[in-house]
């Protein structure tokens, strides 16, 4: 089982609407990094489990052996799902509740790969008998970008599909079609995939030299970058090896040579594994190069690589080019989009891609395609009379709060009674109530355990295995450290200490232990047992027990005091901008040297907000701040639950000759509609006055009103409506003073 996303959810409870429709097509739009098998397979799984005498079928592109990946997804993800492929399917027929994998090339094209006449034959027959038995098809197209053929049209209507699902990262909108797009800031926000591309850092400052070989030009600035990258993911304790894909032009193999000649100088070869190839007619070092510790740090590639290839370690990109610009292609920069361990880091070094070419036809497309995703890049430093200011910034502890464990002992006991109908000291009921809802009761641990025959130890056959459930009685000489390691794993999960959590387990659970609480009175060897093998179970609902206000609310222990430590602003940064504007000024109030006005990602009134900064004479300088990561500026605020959460406000400048922290916020509408999307903006802005005042910094919040082009500010209160007195416009602040 894997658990789903919030934008994933909401894709398949969508796709579950899409298909009650009339219209047969469904498009579905997914992107890199979204889950687009995961997505599609849960609700197919959900579908078929709602709706009697149905078999869906999914095509894949016939490159890469994409279905056999995803049907080892489906299987190992989806439980109870039912997958087959076609060699199955031709031998044994369909049958209902069936997710049949299928190449496009087997069915489609004629070769080494194609069906054979009779197997064809047999397929038909097959699809004729189903139908003849009253089973229905639904068809899913994978990157059906790729298969867009006649042929293709006719395998598809063979099966005569009640409902089509094409889905693609890039697909062509039709009228008869319903279709559905995932919104890609929402895969970022999971920590999918990464905050932006970077395009030819620090190529800009020095295109006034000469640039006699690209090879050696741009895989010394890759290589640079690998290098950097690599301390990053060491400073965080992340074992992660960052990728270099270099990929060739199709139609060429003159750079090969030059690309080997220029690593093997760098101690890259083959030889050493830290290089590897994938073409066609040659595969090197490319065993477990997926792998976050892989020692490869270079791979060379065409084009044309197998789609579905997948290598989240994979940040930085180098496209080469033969005389001639090739069309862009966004699986291209999807390879180098995916989080190598599915979060981000709040580092803005490691959150980012990059992109190094000195082909323009290939960015354009990626300018187009991602828009303010993908920037052009340079290294801006700080001015050396700024590299001693600095302020305090705020932290949260790791031990913020700890729960009462008299509290969540009461709680987790009205959890019980509520979700089980567990009742004080009826044991023998109780153990009767648990066992309906998956708990365990047994004086042996049990283990799960793969047995089958390999004639490779490969991480894929190993997936592939039978599994096996075996018990062991308990030892608790032997199983003590297994159970120690249990709670405090459970007590981890919900920021309770070691001791505490093995109190509550005892008074509730424990024989021979006098306590009005308990619910169960197991011995010694049932109780490890408990413990150890519905661990999984008690972890769920102790998350639930203090989540829901419903099981009463749990009484903590708040560390107030959040961590204080110097800030300073950071001696170089990467300045992402938007190289399409062609009238550019540079802003020399700003703390680094050669900041322009074209700065991407603002917002319009950040833009406006810092063209007020350059020309203002009441202001001395402006920083612009990170808006995530521990090298920026932040302060703490609670939200209503109280939890803590880090805020990082815009900007921070010398205003009168004092130093300011603005946080700058959506404004409002030519009709008066607020644009500010924050739920927390009032929060943050209690907690920056109270910062204020603590350090004797002047503090507001700037907004863009519409509605008549200018900026306001407040230094109060936060009030979402623009007409509030509190809400002052910035001029006439400035005339006030």
């Amino acid at each position: 089982m894997i658990i789903l996303k919030k934008f994933q959810k909401k894709a398949i409870e969508e796709l579950k609407k899409a298909i009650l429709d009339t219209k047969q097509n469904i498009i579905f739009e997914s992107g890199t990094g979204s889950g687009k098998t995961i997505i599609l397979t849960n609700f197919i799984n959900d579908y078929m489990k709602e709706n009697s005498g149905v078999v869906s079928i999914w095509f894949s592109p016939g490159k890469g052996n994409l279905e056999e990946q995803s049907k080892n997804k489906m299987d190992k993800y989806v439980e109870g799902s039912n997958t087959k492929n076609l060699q199955e399917v031709i031998n044994h027929g369909f049958a209902e509740g069936d997710t049949v994998f299928i190449n496009w090339e087997l069915v489609n094209k004629k070769g080494n790969k194609a069906l054979a006449e009779s197997e064809k034959r047999n397929l038909e027959d097959a699809i004729n008998i189903a139908h003849k038995s009253g089973l229905n098809f639904i068809v899913v197209i994978d990157e059906e970008h790729l298969n867009k053929t006649i042929k293709s049209y006719d395998v598809v209507d063979m099966f005569k599909p009640e409902k089509i699902i094409r889905a693609s990262a890039t697909p062509k909108k039709s009228k008869d079609a319903i279709h559905i797009k995932i919104n890609e800031r929402e895969v970022i926000e999971e920590g999918l995939i990464k905050k932006l591309l970077v395009i030819n850092e620090d190529i800009d400052k020095e295109s006034s030299i000469e640039i006699k070989n690209q090879v050696d030009y741009l895989l010394q600035l890759a290589l640079k970058k690998q290098e950097e990258l690599s301390d990053e993911y060491i400073k965080i304790g992340s074992k992660v090896n960052p990728l270099i894909v270099v990929q060739m032009p199709n139609k060429s193999d003159d750079l090969l040579n030059d690309i080997e000649r220029f690593l093997n100088k760098e101690n890259i070869n083959y030889l050493n594994g830290k290089l590897a190839i994938w073409l066609s007619n040659r595969k090197e070092n490319l065993d477990n190069i997926e792998g976050i510790e892989s020692k490869v740090k270079v791979v060379i590639i065409k084009q044309a690589v197998a789609t579905g290839w997948d290598c989240p370690r994979a940040q930085i990109l180098v496209k080469l080019r033969d005389g001639m610009s090739e069309t862009f292609e966004i699986q291209t920069i999807g390879r180098i989009r995916r989080m190598p361990e599915a979060r981000h880091y709040d580092n803005s070094k490691l959150d980012n891609c990059y992109l190094y070419t000195l082909d323009e036809k290939f960015t354009e497309g990626v300018r187009e395609h991602l828009g303010d995703n993908a920037l052009d890049g340079t290294r801006l430093f700080l001015k050396k009379q700024f590299r001693e200011f600095s302020l305090k910034k705020e932290k949260i502890s790791v031990l913020d709060y700890e729960i009462s464990p008299q509290g969540l002992l009461n709680s987790f006991l009205k959890f019980l009674n509520l979700e089980y109908g567990v009742i004080n000291k009826k044991f023998n009921k109780n153990i009767e109530n648990l066992k309906k809802y998956g708990y365990k009761f047994d004086s042996k641990i049990e283990y799960l355990v793969v047995t089958g025959t390999l004639d490779e130890i490969h991480k894929k056959n190993m997936d592939n295995l039978r599994k096996a459930n075996i018990s062991i009685n308990v030892n608790t000489n032997e199983h003590g450290r297994i159970l120690h390691q249990t709670i405090n794993n459970i007590a981890s999960s919900i920021n309770i200490s070691y001791d505490s959590m093995a109190i509550i387990f005892r008074r509730l659970f424990r024989k021979n232990i006098v306590s009005k609480f308990k619910v169960l009175d197991l011995d010694t060897s049932m109780f490890y047992a408990f413990i150890i093998n519905n661990r999984e179970i008690l972890k769920k609902d102790l998350l639930k027990t203090i989540s829901d206000e419903k099981y009463n609310g749990i009484q903590m222990a708040f560390n107030n005091q959040n961590l204080e430590e110097d800030f300073f602003i950071p001696k170089e940064c990467i300045f992402t901008y938007n190289k399409e504007i062609k009238s550019v000024d540079v802003y020399d109030k700003n703390v680094y040297d050669g900041y322009l006005s074209s700065a991407e990602p603002r917002s319009q009134g950040e833009k406006v907000f810092e063209s007020f900064c350059q020309e203002n004479s009441n202001v001395k300088w402006f920083y612009k701040n990170g808006d995530k990561g521990n090298e920026y500026f932040s302060i703490v605020y609670r939200d209503n639950s109280t939890k803590k959460h880090h805020f990082y406000p815009d900007y921070i400048l010398n205003f009168f000759g004092e130093t300011w922290i603005i946080e700058v916020k959506g404004g409002m509408s030519h009709d008066g509609k607020s644009e500010d999307i924050d739920i927390y903006s009032d929060k943050k802005m209690n907690a920056l006055i109270k910062y204020g005042k603590k350090h004797d910094i002047k503090c507001g919040f700037v907004r863009f009103n519409k509605a008549d082009m200018k900026l306001y500010i407040s230094c109060d209160k936060y009030e979402e409506d623009m007409n509030n007195d509190c809400w002052i416009r910035l001029d006439k602040y400035i005339k006030n003073r």
